[in-house]
């Protein structure tokens, strides 16, 4: 029988012994063997290479066999290679104080042929068996970050901890919040005249740039609906100035879309006061906001035919007096009337 990739290291002061066992190991078919006459041979040697097998002699000069083995099984990166021990009759005791140490199995001599074959056959079993585990633990291990990884995508840090703690996500009223919708103008007429490749490219490249924008602005974005990206401010994470957070959010997006490979005009809809948030779904969760605050928002990044910053009374009152505005006077919300709003010039 052929081992591939099996390589065994025998260590034994006594030349005979060591051109014994290569010999019987190779009839065997173990055929990548190296050798080592002392103990501290042996430690440099598994120090540079790789081996799935060692067989110690216990007594040996500079380093013995209980040297050898104490430090290969008190070092993390040798501990799992197994040690099969070499031993004379006489060495019972020694056999046992090594198997105690953590030596795996032991080899009496003189040798003989089918003990050899079981006993170095089963230690090589058992780190295959070990090596697989390894690999599937490391493989459950890189699912888990991945599924983290696509959670965290999706739902915020917050609302991450929550689910993985208790498998859900309670639903909570959250008060003085800032909702921001912006809007690609005209984005029907760009998808009848454009390919579906450049449209997705540009709403790619759109949404990527905004992600970090907002974040650079203290906004938390929700989620992309269509060419439409919903975001908020002083929700999840507390924002001190979330108006002007979200109004200087808002400019440098605009500026963004313009550079855009292809530009875009867009507009942006600012509102503030409460929403209600959750997680919805089981297979496919997703994160998201409700309340009459995300309508106005919405509503409002609708209004107009050009880039603009749009934001209601209750949201112009917070920074009045600090950048300008032009009224746009009673804008009808469905659902809730005529409400007061302002196009804000972009600060700075």
């Amino acid at each position: 029988m052929i081992y591939s990739g099996v390589r065994i290291l025998v260590v034994d002061d006594n030349e005979d012994n060591r051109y014994t066992l290569t010999r019987r190991l190779q009839r065997e078919g173990w055929s990548d063997l190296a050798t080592a006459e002392n103990g501290r041979e042996a430690l440099d040697k598994i120090a540079k290479e790789r081996f799935d097998l060692v067989l110690l002699d216990i007594m040996m000069p500079e380093i013995n066999g209980y040297e050898v083995l104490k430090r290969l099984k008190t070092d993390p990166a040798t501990r799992d290679i197994p040690v099969l021990m070499i031993s004379a009759l006489s060495e019972f005791e020694s056999v046992v104080r090594c198997i105690e140490l953590g030596a795996d199995d032991y080899l009496p001599k003189p040798f003989n042929p089918a003990l050899l074959r079981a006993r170095v056959g089963a230690c090589l079993e058992k780190k295959r068996l070990h090596d697989q585990e390894l690999s599937y633990l490391a493989e459950i291990d890189h699912q888990r970050r991945r599924a983290e990884a696509l959670l965290h995508a999706i739902l915020p840090v917050q609302a991450v901890e929550e689910l993985e703690h208790s498998q859900t996500v309670t639903p909570r009223r959250h008060e003085d919040v800032v909702v921001f919708f912006a809007d690609v103008v005209g984005f029907t007429a760009y998808c009848d005249h454009l390919t579906p490749e450049e449209i997705v490219a540009n709403l790619h490249v759109y949404a990527s740039t905004f992600e970090e924008i907002a974040s650079q602005h203290g906004l938390e974005k929700i989620k992309t609906v269509g060419d439409g990206l919903l975001a908020t401010a002083n929700l999840l994470l507390p924002n001190l100035d979330p108006v002007m957070s979200s109004i200087e959010c808002a400019a440098s997006t605009i500026a963004s879309t313009r550079r855009l490979p292809l530009p875009w005009d867009v507009r942006v809809g600012i509102h503030i006061g409460p929403v209600v948030a959750g997680v919805v779904g089981r297979q496919k969760f997703s994160f998201d906001i409700w309340g009459d605050t995300v309508n106005v928002a919405a509503r409002l990044a609708g209004y107009g035919t050009q880039s603009s910053i749009n934001v209601s009374a209750a949201a112009w009152e917070r920074v009045r007096t600090r950048v300008d505005a032009t009224p746009l006077g009673p804008i009808p919300i469905k659902g809730k009337g005529d409400v007061e709003a302002y196009r804000v010039a972009a600060p700075g």
